[in-house]
Order: C-alpha cells, then sequence, then structure tokens
C-alpha cells in the first residue's frame, strides 16, 4: 500500500530536498516511508512544508538556509539531522571553514556543551568524507 500523497506541493519539496541533501538517503526515506503508515506522516510533513514551503522560498539563498539549519541543528543537539545538513551546507556552497565558525558562533548563544557537540559531529564528517570537501553550490 502507498501512504504518500505525491501532490505537486510533495514534488516540488522533494526537487528541493534532493538538490539539497543526498538524493539517495532522500529516497531511500521517502521509499520506506511510502510502505509504513507512521512514518509517512512526517515525510509527507517534511516534504511539503518544510521543503516544499519554507526551504523553496525567494529571499534567502540556500548557502544561508543550510548555514541557518546547521546552526539550529547544532543549538537543538540533533546530531542525525545536524550531520544531513552538514553535508547539504557543503553542497550548497559553504566551506569547512564556514562550518567551523557558525559552529563556534552556536557555541556563544547555545552553550559550550552544544558548539562542542556539534563541532564532533562535523569533525567526523569531514574525516569520513575528504574526497568530498569541495563545495560545488547547487542551483540557488
Amino acid at each position: 500500500m502507498v501512504y504518500l500523497d505525491k501532490n505537486e506541493q510533495f514534488k516540488k519539496g522533494l526537487a528541493v530536498r534532493t538538490a539539497v541533501l543526498d538524493s539517495d538517503r532522500v529516497n531511500k526515506g521517502i521509499a520506506d516511508a511510502d510502505n509504513d503508515p507512521f512514518m509517512a506522516a512526517f515525510q509527507q510533513a517534511a516534504t511539503e512544508w518544510g521543503w516544499g514551503m519554507v526551504w523553496a522560498r525567494p529571499g534567502l539563498d540556500r548557502k544561508i538556509k543550510s548555514m541557518l539549519s546547521v546552526c539550529l541543528l547544532a543549538a537543538l543537539d540533533k546530531p542525525i539531522e545536524l550531520e544531513h545538513h552538514i553535508d547539504g551546507a557543503l553542497r550548497n556552497g559553504c566551506t569547512p571553514e564556514e562550518i567551523r565558525e557558525v559552529l563556534l558562533h552556536v557555541s556563544v548563544y547555545a552553550g559550550m556543551p552544544a558548539g562542542l557537540s556539534a563541532a564532533r559531529v562535523a569533525k567526523k564528517y569531514f574525516d569520513e568524507n575528504k574526497n568530498h570537501m569541495v563545495a560545488t553550490p547547487k542551483e540557488r
């Protein structure tokens, strides 16, 4: 049974989401949710609202949105999502140095433990993905 409503807003969000994040990971999450009524609701909301409405809005380019996402996920101590958005930030033109500066900024306003925790996530990501460290901006 298929649980996701792949309406126009969903398709718009999915296009943005796969441009920003690892498309294989996104597509796997969508495929899994399509067969899971519990998770389908979360994928539907995230894809339509978060990606199709908020991320698709003009006003801020994707690099800025990525920096904001990294900052907020670091402050909220959400390491799994933070790793995904560090990858997305690099895809959107951020450098590792800019990500480090964002995380230092988090340390001032959200506390050093939050900043250090996020820095560890970023460092692990950078160490494991050295071949993918060239920032190549996607469509803004």
